[in-house]
């Protein structure tokens, strides 16, 4: 095909919260962009302001998708359970299979000083909504951080120039990609056609598929096989994500996704007795 993927639309978050009251940006999951297959929910938080995030995610249950958290600065503690544990720092990423059932918390290990990072959703298939719960925990040296002309790019998911990341055996074989550039440097990588596809500028400006984006803008990208991007004249980063569409109908209520509303009493059901 040797086609770049040009921007259909340019979304801008919207401020809301989450949690026991963390204020956050969310950007996939709005009116706007209701979702994405099989991306399901993007949020960004960013604050140095205690009292915007230290409340955390208390105790929650989630069944028929995957959490995805790729933290940038900060820490956040992890529990569920099931008796697993974790830290959440900057430069690590978690990608939380939760199956037929998990509770899970999400709170910071801080008291002061900046967090911030991405939450991603990323929907399971109907013959994976129930598999056993599962986590990749991924911590920062782990990520690989591949030098091009003017930048780099740390790779979570998928590969890129025969780099390939940590994070494996994901259903819906996505890619997922931290991109840093000075000013004016080019980025391009190869994208597998028919995944769908998104950018998110969390730096600076960059020109993405013949529009410029800026901070906090995200560019839905058409068909194609590759991605090329042009940074601003400031320093720029943005992250890339990629994956297969489902083409299932979405049952979805609070944190269950499923493909039909029985499902979700179901899910409720199960719940509240006790049996995730």
């Amino acid at each position: 095909m040797n086609q770049s993927r040009r921007v259909t639309r340019v979304i801008r978050g919207q401020a809301t919260s989450d949690g026991a009251g963390v204020k956050l940006l969310r950007v996939i999951g709005t009116s706007q962009l209701p979702a994405l297959d099989p991306f399901l929910m993007l949020d960004e938080f960013r604050s140095d302001q205690a009292g915007d995030y230290i409340a955390g995610f208390p105790d929650h249950p989630h069944r028929g998708f995957e959490t995805v958290t790729y933290m940038l600065a900060g820490k956040m503690r992890h529990h569920d359970n099931q008796g697993n544990s974790g830290l959440l720092e900057a430069g690590s990423v978690q990608w939380m299979t939760a199956g037929r059932g998990i509770v899970h918390s999400e709170m910071p290990e801080q008291e002061n000083g900046l967090m911030w990072g991405f939450q991603l959703w990323v929907n399971l298939p109907a013959r994976n909504k129930m598999m056993a719960p599962r986590y990749q925990d991924i911590p920062p040296s782990a990520v690989p951080e591949v030098a091009i002309t003017g930048g780099t790019v740390r790779v979570l998911a998928g590969s890129l120039g025969g780099v390939t990341g940590p994070v494996q055996g994901i259903v819906t074989e996505p890619l997922y990609l931290d991109v840093r550039l000075q000013g004016g440097a080019e980025f391009s990588t190869a994208v597998s056609a028919g995944h769908h596809a998104f950018a998110y500028v969390y730096q600076g400006a960059v020109e993405i598929g013949g529009r410029i984006l800026q901070r906090g803008e995200l560019a839905v990208l058409e068909e194609g096989d590759r991605v090329d991007a042009v940074a601003g004249e400031e320093a720029s980063a943005f992250i890339l994500v990629a994956a297969r569409p489902l083409h299932e109908p979405v049952a979805r209520y609070g944190p269950f996704v499923m493909n039909t509303q029985a499902e979700i009493h179901q899910a409720f059901a199960d719940y509240r007795e006790g049996r995730f």
